[in-house]
């Protein structure tokens, strides 16, 4: 019988978003219908509505707490009245025996939109049963929403992409949702110092709440000089004679063309015959083009990196992220700061948009 379900549906032209009432279909074989609690409001939906479109309406939103109400004939990992997460990343890929589809949704005038993975900015989704993950039943139904994507791509980024050690530097620049997730992260390995990078004082002192040991305003200092002299050493030198400075590993969690280009600097320097430079990790979704210094590369052996949805495997790392969360580690309450009903999305969107969200936005359903 099909479910109906109000979605947030992104028109084919530039407009403001809609709800618009549907039908969402029987799940077919490897599909799962789910209503959902609570959908995380994500910075990356912002380049999807503000980039070119393609004429046609799609549906956004790819993280989600919910539980299932059907499911297709070959879904076994996952049964009616179970609590699950959706998410963007397939949850097992190196185990899986088919290609992930992305969802779809016809809507009343017969039009279909599209989403990039699953959808979750409806108060009930179908998605293919690989963005779909079990979790205990007695999950936190409202601030958890937010591991399907903030929490996964910033500490992961941390945990699996960088694997920082204890003792390890970092810098993170930029301290929303997902900046605070890598900070909790690199609290967990007990990284040292935690350097939070931001424009705001406010948001640097909320930084310090989730782990973070040393706030720099990028508004009022040079973020690059202020990192390398917290970080200078007294007995290394790099191969032109000159003192090591730098974090070991630096994160870019906004995307923005001047925060790509400032975490190579900011790493840590070759000292010549001893050991190598830094890592630069890329986190944020880029918006532009960056020019980097390959001779800072080649000369101090650093490393620049990506790190797509902190290449975590969802089945094996949401229990660890929901696990920190108990235990006091991954202050998820603390970290959802705004809540919206799905009627508001355009406002909660705009609020995101102008930086008025200090940690992550949530619908609420």
């Amino acid at each position: 019988m099909p479910t109906p379900a109000r979605v947030v549906v992104m028109p084919g032209t530039p407009g403001p978003l809609q709800v618009q009432d549907v039908k969402l279909p029987d799940p077919g074989p490897y599909q799962v219908v789910v209503k959902q609690y609570a959908s995380g409001i994500c910075h990356s939906q912002l380049h999807q509505m503000h980039g070119p479109r393609s004429g046609n309406p799609g549906v956004l939103g790819h993280e989600s707490t919910g539980v299932v109400i059907a499911k297709g004939k070959e879904v076994t990992h996952v049964k009616e009245g179970d609590m699950v997460f959706v998410t963007w990343v397939p949850r097992d890929v190196a185990n899986a025996t088919r290609q992930a589809e992305a969802s779809t949704v016809t809507l009343a005038d017969g039009s279909v939109a599209a989403g990039q993975a699953a959808f979750t900015w409806a108060d009930h989704t179908i998605a293919d049963e690989q963005y779909v993950v079990k979790v205990p039943a007695d999950t936190t139904r409202d601030v958890t929403a937010i591991i399907g994507c903030a929490v996964m791509t910033g500490s992961g980024a941390v945990y699996h992409t960088a694997g920082v050690k204890k003792g390890e530097s970092v810098a993170i620049f930029g301290v929303g949702g997902v900046g605070l997730s890598a900070i909790a992260a690199a609290a967990v390995v007990g990284a040292d110092p935690i350097i939070a990078v931001d424009l705001d004082d406010a948001k640097l002192d909320f930084a310090k709440r989730f782990g973070a040991t040393i706030g720099v305003n990028a508004r009022e200092v040079d973020p690059i000089a202020k990192i390398r002299e917290l970080t200078a050493s007294k007995t290394d030198f790099t191969i032109m004679g000159t003192q090591v400075a730098g974090v070991d590993y630096a994160f870019d969690c906004i995307g923005f063309k001047v925060t790509m280009e400032q975490i190579l600097p900011a790493v840590r320097d070759g000292a010549f015959g001893k050991s190598h430079g830094g890592t630069a990790v890329l986190v944020g979704v880029p918006g532009t083009p960056v020019e980097l210094n390959a001779m800072d590369m080649l000369l101090n052996e650093k490393k620049y990196i990506g790190s797509l949805g902190g290449s975590c495997v969802p089945d094996r790392d949401f229990p660890m992220f929901l696990r920190w969360y108990k235990e006091g580690d991954l202050d998820l309450n603390a970290l959802v700061t705004a809540r919206y009903s799905i009627d508001q999305i355009n406002e909660a969107t705009d609020a995101l948009e102008h930086g008025k969200i200090s940690g992550r936005a949530i619908l609420e359903f």
